[in-house]
């Protein structure tokens, strides 16, 4: 057994200092005191997936990341693990709990799991050792973990064994405030006003109203597709996977380049399947976030299916998620009113635009690899924003 400030203790030399993840009672002395720890940023998610992509955003932005959770949330996690660190090769320190390890007795959920967590880890290509259970074995074991992040340029597990960091209680107090929400104009859910504008005029719209300096992410589909064919630039990042994700990168990089303003361009099937996502973004308060939400009510990339966006009210979500401003855009000027409007002002920001079903005929693919686009996009944010 060891203490958990020992552990952090490697985790600062080699500069891990930003965390993500979903507690795990197996964990629970490790994050008390990655919360108490000046030196350390945690930032609590609301699904193992959306840790990823907060730790993702957080990896473009600079920061070598940490991302914990249960061995039972590496279901929620393998979808961005493979489609989204897999192609971009991008590295993270995963900390994961190995609840329902045979011979111990645990709960009946976590039997199935229990067994095949190494398992798992070898289908998805993540290698993985044992979490430290003396000092002596920290530094030996960091050492090849990291050692291996560099080689591969691909997350890493430690798994936790129950009782392996000594018990420890939380001082650190809660965070976060609640704001009030400001609507810009009147609230127009469900009310239609004239002929819906088309997902690239609304594309369009963005990059004439996006300050200069703002990095743009892009959901996985025709919106990054259309992205790319109408302009393609240095600060786009092109999500081709991990669906629904891209929200959680946009905080990622926008808390981490808090000078930077940061767009998400997101879809509704994209929003509703990370729902979660918005409240991390409301408590996390970061002020340079703009989350764009253009709905066309079904998945255009997979033949047109219905979403359930046709009786969700993004804006009035995240105006119940402490998003600072949000606002329904009804046509495709409204839209560009509004955008303008919210670059000057104090985030996180949404704004809801319904747009019609369909994409650009002979729609091309990113002519670049997702490495680099991911290098052209690190080398953007590492530049001083005018």
């Amino acid at each position: 057994m060891i203490k958990a400030d020992q552990f952090i203790e490697q985790l600062q030399a080699s500069a891990h200092t930003f965390v993500s993840g979903v507690p795990c009672s197996f964990l629970t002395p490790f994050i008390n005191r990655v919360i108490d720890s000046p030196s350390l940023s945690y930032m609590p998610a609301a699904s193992e997936g959306e840790a990823v992509g907060i730790n993702l955003g957080a990896y473009l932005a600079g920061r070598k990341t940490v991302t914990l959770c249960q061995n039972s949330g590496l279901g929620n996690m393998v979808n961005p693990l493979t489609s989204l660190n897999y192609p971009f090769r991008i590295p993270t320190l995963l900390i994961v709990t190995w609840r329902g390890e045979p011979g111990l007795p645990d709960e009946p959920q976590h039997a199935l799991m229990g067994r095949i967590t190494h398992k798992l880890l070898d289908t998805i290509e993540v290698p993985y050792l044992p979490f430290p259970e003396s000092v002596d074995a920290i530094r030996t074991t960091m050492s090849e973990a990291l050692q291996r992040m560099e080689q591969q340029q691909l997350p890493v597990a430690l798994i936790m064994r129950k009782g392996s960091v000594q018990a420890e209680e939380l001082h650190a107090a809660s965070t976060g405030n609640s704001v009030t929400t400001n609507w810009l104009g009147a609230r127009h859910s469900r009310v239609e006003h004239g002929a819906r504008p088309t997902r690239s005029q609304a594309i369009e719209s963005i990059l004439e109203s996006a300050p200069e300096a703002a990095a743009i992410i892009a959901t996985t589909g025709k919106t990054g597709r259309e992205l790319y064919t109408i302009s393609d630039r240095e600060q786009h990042l092109y999500v081709v996977g991990g669906m629904g994700t891209a929200s959680a990168i946009g905080l990622g990089v926008a808390v981490n380049c808090p000078g930077r303003p940061t767009i998400v361009i997101d879809g509704d099937g994209a929003a509703l399947m990370k729902l979660g996502t918005l409240s991390t973004i409301g408590a996390s308060g970061v002020r340079n976030l703009i989350h764009i939400i253009l709905d066309n009510e079904v998945h255009d990339s997979t033949g047109g299916q219905a979403t359930a966006s046709r009786t969700t009210r993004f804006a009035e979500v995240a105006s119940a998620a402490n998003y600072r401003n949000v606002c329904e855009a009804t046509t495709l000027q409204d839209f560009r009113d509004k955008l303008t409007q919210l670059t000057k002002l104090k985030g996180p920001s949404l704004i809801h635009l319904k747009v019609k079903a369909g994409s650009l005929q002979n729609l091309g693919r990113p002519g670049l690899s997702p490495v680099e686009v991911k290098d052209r996009f690190m080398d953007f944010l590492r530049k001083a924003p005018a």
